[in-house]
């Protein structure tokens, strides 16, 4: 069962336990095998029984329940409508009592006069619907007409494309080969052209090759002289006093570093020097080649006094670490217009340290700034940049690296020389294991020397510059050879293709002049055809103004037949609204006037409304009874047919246990205790050995079947008759359980 919880009913399965004198083993199992069998055949038809009459209750509950089902849709669309029958009584009510002779006389002239409104709704949209026929009239005819138009221009275009097809086959005719020619001829002069434009790019090419090889010469002689005398001694009495600062930076220390430092004057010295060779031509500072020089410069500047400080770690150049200098410089002096020092050297807005993070970030390194006045002189305290040549950029670089260490106390506090002397650390900061320095000036002249720490990752080291002087001259010159010697096979090779194009071009001319004097007829048809098309187009443009013209009125008509019909529209939404309202209002009179009809009317309703809610609820309780006596039923017929299985079950357990002996069981003295469980069940057999005297059995009880002697009792058929009388009799009683929801 799956429909309710229902009444359980509890069984009791008898149990007889038999005793009787046991014959012969073989006389008495034959003799019992026929009644076994009879018993399971029983017990097995009435296990048929009790399941017949189990689906014949469940059918009985399930019509039940339908029933129930049934009746409660029933209820609650009877109980909707008592309340809908509930809500029509209230209204009849309140209209019943608002039905005065007054309110009467009053919505009856509300009436009148909302029929006087739509009739005049009705009168406007009358006299829109003549304005909107009006409308449309025009616009059909613009219509009409725009599509005769359209029909002349299409057919103009026609004439158009037809003119143009003949023209072009008169051309075609007359041309086919001095089209030939003339592109030829095109064909060859604008190759010559190209020849041409080749040969002035690439004697420009050769120009500047030469130029950059002579340039080359210069900054290699210049470099290479300056670098092999102008370095940077330091004393030892300044070595001594700077370590001890750099150790403990004191004032006593700063105070003996300063009073060391104020004798050197290496600038004035090396200043008469590039005052005496400043023949040099201006030059670009961020100028690969001059950025290489002048980097490679202040590095070998930088490392001879570090080997003097007694380090043995050098700093490095290289390409990308120009590269990287001039991109910060521009990026965060140049478009930011940071002047470092400023106009008077007081009023400078001093490092970008902003820029410089943010940089170091982009380049995932470290990156410390020293700045120097580069270019900058100043000229009764106001700063002027000096002419950028080469030798000014060197003096620069050696003047900003000779300031560093000689004339840096003050506020700079000697950073400058520390940045240059640490190792593995500038100014306090961790991460500078191999420094490569990069050079960029300013656009105010100042010079920037940024030292990186290069690593795999931010490449800074990659293109790194030889520290070789005379080595890095040869390069720079050698390559710049390279390219002047590649520029001038190249002008070579297109003055050749020159020439070449050149004869080219005279050739088609030839040919082109040899074909003027052979198409007099065609040029006859391609003077006709282009007469006709002329014509042609003249009709296009005249049909297409008309077309135009036509199609404006078209378009205009649309417009007022839209804007006449949106009024019609509004003109009938407004008598709509008006002949509902009227409707309306002849309701409110019908019901005044009809105020007792309705009320009796509603009256009826709901008291039949009410009376079909009775009925509902009666056929609902007779359902629930029907459902409460069906569902015990069902539950009993259940219980019965699992005792009927419980039966089978054990006669078939009797029968295994007499079958299943053999004859040494069959002659013992007595048997062991046999228990058979079925159906959460025990039952328990005892059979014992009788004596020759053991008294029979009453009249009233019968005797089983024998074989043999008369005084032998077949025990064994005896425990098979009292089992299944037990069993038979042994579905008595049941205990009702509390139905529950």
């Amino acid at each position: 069962m799956n429909k309710k919880k229902m009444i359980r009913l509890t069984a009791l399965v008898g149990v007889a336990t038999a005793t009787g004198v046991v014959a012969e083993a073989n006389q008495a199992h034959a003799a019992t095998t026929t009644t076994t069998e009879t018993t399971n055949q029983t017990t097995n038809a009435s296990v048929e029984s009790t399941q017949a009459a189990v689906d014949a209750a469940q059918s009985a509950f399930d019509t039940a329940q339908t029933s129930v089902d049934n009746a409660q849709a029933n209820v609650t669309s009877a109980s909707n409508n008592v309340t809908s029958a509930s809500a029509i009584l209230s209204s009849a009510i309140a209209n019943k009592e608002a039905a005065t002779p007054e309110n009467i006389a009053s919505a009856t002239s509300t009436v009148s006069s909302q029929a006087v409104v739509v009739a005049s709704a009705s009168q406007a949209v009358s006299e829109q619907a003549g304005v909107v026929s009006a409308a449309a009239s025009v616009q059909a005819s613009a219509q009409a007409e725009a599509t005769s138009a359209s029909a002349s221009l299409s057919s103009a275009s026609a004439n158009v494309a037809s003119a143009t097809s003949a023209l072009s086959a008169a051309e075609a005719a007359l041309t086919s080969d001095q089209s030939t020619a003339a592109n030829n001829l095109s064909a060859a002069e604008s190759a010559a052209s190209s020849a041409s434009a080749a040969v002035s790019s690439d004697q420009a090419a050769v120009d500047n090759a030469q130029a950059a090889v002579a340039s080359a010469q210069a900054i290699g002689d210049a470099v290479a002289e300056v670098q092999s005398s102008d370095v940077i001694n330091m004393s030892a009495a300044y070595i001594t006093a700077l370590k001890n600062y750099l150790a403990n930076p004191s004032s006593a220390n700063a105070a003996a570093l300063q009073e060391v430092a104020k004798g050197a004057d290496y600038v004035k010295e090396l200043q008469q020097k590039f005052k005496s060779d400043a023949s040099l031509d201006v030059v670009d500072p961020s100028d690969p080649a001059v950025q290489e020089a002048l980097s490679v410069y202040a590095v070998n500047l930088i490392n001879h006094l570090r080997n003097q400080y007694g380090l043995t770690t050098t700093f490095g150049a290289s390409a990308n670490a120009n590269v990287a200098a001039l991109d910060f410089v521009k990026k965060y002096y140049d478009y930011e217009n940071w002047n470092i020092f400023g106009t008077t050297g007081s009023d400078g807005q001093g490092h970008n340290k902003n820029g410089l993070d943010a940089y170091a970030v982009q380049l995932n390194t470290s990156i410390a700034e020293d700045a120097g006045s580069g270019l900058t002189t100043w000229v009764k305290g106001k700063a002027t940049m000096a002419t950028t040549t080469l030798h000014n950029l060197l003096y620069a670089v050696y003047s900003d690296i000779a300031t560093m260490l000689f004339d840096d106390g003050g506020t700079n506090n000697w950073s400058h020389a520390q940045s240059i002397f640490e190792d593995g650390t500038i100014l306090g900061t961790d991460g500078f294991n191999n420094v490569y320095l990069g050079l960029a000036f300013d656009k105010y002249g100042y010079a920037h020397y940024e030292l990186y720490n290069a690593t795999e990752g931010n490449h800074l080291g990659n293109n790194a510059y030889s520290l070789d002087v005379q080595t890095a001259a040869q390069t720079l010159l050698t390559n710049a050879q390279a390219t002047l010697a590649s520029a001038k096979a190249s002008l070579q090779r297109m003055t050749t293709n020159l020439m070449v194009a050149k004869a080219a071009v005279v050739a088609a001319q030839d040919q082109l002049a040899a074909l003027e004097n052979s198409s007099a007829s065609d040029s006859a048809a391609v003077t006709a055809a282009r007469t006709q098309l002329e014509s042609a187009k003249t009709s296009y443009q005249t049909a297409l103004a008309t077309y135009q013209q036509k199609e404006a009125a078209l378009e205009k008509a649309n417009d007022e037949l839209a804007n006449v019909q949106a009024s019609l529209e509004a003109a009938q939404a407004t008598l709509a609204a008006a002949k509902a309202k009227l409707a309306e209002l002849e309701e409110t009179v019908a019901n005044l006037t009809n105020a007792d009809q309705l009320l009796a009317a509603a009256q009826a309703a709901y008291e039949q409304a009410v009376a079909n809610l009775t009925v509902a609820t009666g056929n609902l309780e007779a359902a629930q009874v029907d459902l409460a006596k069906a569902e015990p039923q069902l539950a009993l017929a259940e219980e019965a047919v699992e005792q009927a299985k419980a039966r089978a079950e054990i006669a078939t357990q009797v029968d295994q246990q007499l079958n299943g002996s053999n004859a040494n069981d069959r002659q013992s003295a007595g048997q062991d205790a046999t228990s058979l469980k079925t159906n959460g069940r025990a039952l328990t057999a005892t059979v014992a050995t009788a004596s020759a005297a053991n008294p029979k059995r009453g009249a009233d009880q019968g005797r089983l079947p024998q074989t043999g002697a008369d005084n032998q009792e077949a025990s064994a058929m005896a425990l098979v008759g009292l089992g299944m009388l037990g069993m038979a009799t042994g579905l008595y009683g049941y205990k009702k359980k509390k139905l529950t929801k």
